[in-house]
């Protein structure tokens, strides 16, 4: 349904040439940093986590429109939610995108919203790495805020 990718192609666009949450936090914020050697990207998360919720989060970076769109609309999507529904929502991202999920079960009803755009990436598996780069960034940043 050519409709339909055209929407979702211009989320991704609205995403990149828009990105919402640009930026930095400061100290304490937790900053973790990615990158994605084949392409280019890179990402640095900050995430402002009090009593069990992503309170704020930021990212900057540089890279192609799918890593910078994705991590874009990932901050909306996390921003005010308890870590134990965001590291959810990573593992329903990261199902959609085909990875393995060693993290344990995946919920189905989870609802990805706008990032459902992203779904046509898995057609080009080279770019599965751009899309979930941010997202495996904020990973690496909540399993440093754990003990």
């Amino acid at each position: 349904m050519p409709g339909v990718e055209d929407l979702y192609r211009e989320i991704i666009l609205d995403h990149y040439r828009t990105p919402r949450n640009r930026g930095e936090l400061p100290p304490p914020a937790v900053c973790t940093e990615g990158n994605n050697p084949l392409c280019g990207d890179d990402i640095r998360i900050f995430l402002d986590i009090a009593d069990g919720v992503v309170r704020d989060v930021k990212f900057s970076g540089q890279g192609c429109s799918i890593s910078q769109s994705s991590t874009s609309m990932m901050t909306v999507a996390i921003k005010g939610r308890p870590v134990d529904e965001v590291r959810a929502l990573v593992r329903r991202f990261k199902h959609m995108m085909t990875l393995s999920d060693d993290d344990g079960a995946v919920d189905e009803s989870i609802k990805l919203g706008d990032i459902e755009a992203l779904g046509g990436v898995v057609k080009f598996p080279v770019r599965i790495k751009c899309a979930t780069l941010g997202w495996n960034t904020l990973l690496e940043g909540l399993n440093s805020t754990q003990g």
